[in-house]
């Protein structure tokens, strides 16, 4: 340990992502609530767009989106025009655990994105081997030590990645990953783990926030947490450790699907090769959607045309210039020229075809590196391929920050502190964490 000034020598933290402060209920979360009854818990406000990457980002940092340049879970390559989500590589992220690990203290992250690279102490990332074609040849993750995955794979198998994502998507997947928690605490005891637990996210996107299935869902993440939590209490360091929960985004029921690369196609801005596939260098505009936000990249002198498309398209609520991205705290380069907002229960969906015949060929695989935008279809069986086509199916939504669909943030735990505000910014965060923990925070603000 070093010398510093700590509330709390150990901090964990569990992201559980979906979860919302209505969830913590002593009948349906009983080992949550326990947990942080007697604790502190508040309303999370997140950051613009309530999405996957640039929440975990600006919790992990303290930054904005605008600030961070993580303004969705994909990143558009204006000059190689190339859409690609869910790249791996840590890249300039500088975030709580790498910044801890400089102040001396051993650190951990698990299924965070962005992790390939990472300084922390522990990691631990899915990394499959794959062919050209993305086809996966074996399972693998990246792991800090070198080493770990081979370890963990010995005592509970290879990670189950088709429980990760996809139709087969299920709570197995955290199972492992809390599985491989426990694994870290006993062998490297880290001052700080950061732990992404994401079943809660299967049951919101595909039947929304008021479901049964999101209900029974609460009562299996929560059984998994709470055992999580036994294995801390019976360790030597509890009385010194502070549980942090945290959810990125809550969930907005949703029934209606929009489709904007259908609108500039129709408008002659979006061009599509042979195959199908959308063709971006011959495209004057293109839209990357993530869930409820989509950013619009148009060429010089297509920008007018392809705003006229997208103004009356429905499902849109709001179409952001360069005064609402600014407003939005969105403003950055990597942001679209114009960004679109769903309406509360609409959701954007990548599909540039009306014909399933016309449909490029990785529209009914579970291939999320190859399709130009967030695909939640994914999530359900397909007749004609492994992935449906049909997006009413989809029953959730996230990316618009509304006051009901606020997430909870929560510090419980014997070196807790008695309290917080009733509600506060995703960007209060990291600074909380380090304040525990004695450190500098990732950002240098106030």
């Amino acid at each position: 340990m070093t010398d510093r000034d700590a509330a709390a020598d150990r901090v964990v933290v569990l992201d559980v992502v979906g979860l919302r402060p209505d969830h913590l209920d002593a009948d349906a979360t009983p080992a949550l609530s326990a947990l942080l009854d007697g604790g502190a818990t508040a309303e999370l406000r997140p950051a613009f767009p309530a999405l996957t990457v640039p929440a975990q980002t600006t919790l992990a940092t303290g930054l904005t989106p605008g600030e961070h340049g993580d303004v969705a879970s994909g990143e558009y390559d204006r000059e190689a025009n190339e859409a690609a989500f869910w790249e791996r590589d840590r890249g300039d992220r500088d975030r709580l655990w790498e910044t801890a690990a400089e102040n001396g203290l051993t650190t951990g992250a698990l299924f965070f994105q962005h992790l390939i690279g990472s300084t922390a102490d522990v990691a631990v990332t899915p990394s499959p081997i794959e062919d050209e074609n993305n086809d996966m040849i074996e399972m693998d993750c990246w792991t800090n030590p070198d080493g770990f995955y081979d370890a963990l794979r010995e005592e509970y198998g290879h990670f189950p990645l088709h429980s990760y994502w996809g139709p087969g998507a299920n709570e197995e997947s955290s199972a492992w990953i809390l599985d491989a928690a426990r694994e870290s605490v006993d062998r490297f005891d880290p001052d700080l783990l950061w732990v992404y637990v994401p079943h809660l996210d299967y049951a919101g996107l595909r039947s929304g926030p008021d479901s049964e299935e999101l209900a029974s869902a609460l009562e299996t993440v929560d059984d998994l947490v709470g055992g999580f939590l036994d294995h801390l209490r019976g360790d030597d360091r509890w009385s010194e450790t502070a549980v942090a929960v945290v959810s990125e985004y809550g969930f907005h029921g949703v029934d209606e699907p929009a489709f904007p690369n259908r609108a500039l196609r129709e408008a002659g801005l979006l061009a599509t090769d042979g195959e199908g596939n959308v063709d971006l260098a011959a495209s004057d505009a293109f839209a990357m959607v993530d869930h409820q936000v989509a950013h619009v990249y148009a060429d010089d002198g297509a920008l007018a045309d392809a705003e006229a498309a997208l103004g009356s398209l429905a499902g849109v609520d709001e179409l952001l210039g360069d005064d609402g991205k600014r407003e939005r705290g969105i403003d950055h380069p990597n942001a679209g020229d114009r960004v679109l907002v769903a309406d509360p229960n609409a959701w954007f969906q990548y599909y540039w075809w009306t014909d399933r015949g016309d449909a490029p060929p990785y529209a009914t695989e579970m291939d999320i590196h190859a399709k130009p935008g967030f695909d939640p279809c994914e999530l359900f069986f397909g007749d004609d391929g492994l992935v449906s086509l049909d997006p009413t199916e989809v029953g959730g939504s996230h990316g618009r920050v509304d006051a009901d669909a606020f997430p909870v943030f929560g510090l419980g735990g014997p070196a807790a502190p008695d309290g917080l505000p009733d509600r506060i910014d995703a960007t209060d965060v990291a600074p909380t964490l380090a304040d525990l923990l004695g450190v500098d925070a990732p950002a240098d603000r106030d």
